[in-house]
């Protein structure tokens, strides 16, 4: 039985019927692949067909995403979870324009989540991607320490992230600066704890794009894609 909020939108919105093939998951992996047998006006019933476990991938892509202004926030969390990055950290750079503090911070973060969440309904993923609370500096160099390997983008980065081969296994952190960019000290900070400044191209992309930009050059060199 797919009840609750969920099962009101298959049944209304998505108005799915009778014999139709549902895909259902916890976000950690486990994925039933089911058929509806009957449906209401709040839920589906539904016939299990197989269930199957996907590991969590490996590595790991988390994306340290300076925090983007307006809509643009769940633009950038939509776009990586669709691509693939499996772990996102909103981050309070220095030059953030947004401010989260407080009440406000929650209901930020919480958007966050949403959108990631339905973002990986809509990519069919197994693994819904984990939101963190709001990130400092110094949590991001934290990250970077424990990281098999991690970059910091900036377009006038000597090195280019095509050519960085990916490890196998571990962690790989991509840090989006904000729209104003990083400022002297954070650069100091990251590249102390073992970042590398790469670049993406001869184009200057927006915060809330190069961090799914990024995630895809990094992907395309790994055995997840």
């Amino acid at each position: 039985m797919l009840a609750g909020a969920e099962g009101r939108h298959a049944a209304t919105v998505r108005r799915v019927r009778a014999g139709e093939r549902v895909d259902l998951t916890d976000g950690a992996g486990l994925l039933a692949e089911c058929v509806v047998t009957s449906t209401a006006a709040d839920r589906l019933e539904l016939r299990v067909i197989s269930r199957r476990t996907e590991p969590r991938p490996d590595p790991l892509v988390v994306a340290v995403q300076a925090i983007p202004k307006g809509s643009r926030a769940e633009l950038a969390v939509e776009m990586m979870t669709e691509v693939g990055v499996d772990v996102i950290v909103p981050w309070a750079a220095a030059r953030c324009v947004p401010r989260w503090h407080g009440e406000r911070g929650a209901r930020a973060v919480a958007r966050w989540r949403d959108t990631a969440r339905e973002a990986a309904k809509q990519a069919r993923r197994a693994w819904i991607p984990d939101v963190t609370d709001v990130a400092t500096t110094d949590d991001v160099a934290d990250m970077i320490r424990a990281a098999a390997c991690a970059f910091v983008l900036e377009p006038g980065a000597q090195v280019r992230l095509a050519d960085v081969p990916v490890p196998p296994s571990g962690a790989v952190v991509i840090v989006a600066g904000p729209e104003g960019g990083l400022t002297e000290l954070e650069i100091g900070a990251l590249a102390a704890a073992g970042a590398v400044r790469a670049r993406l191209g001869p184009s200057v992309l927006r915060t809330s794009t190069v961090g799914a930009v990024a995630a895809a050059v990094l992907l395309s060199h790994s055995a997840r894609w």
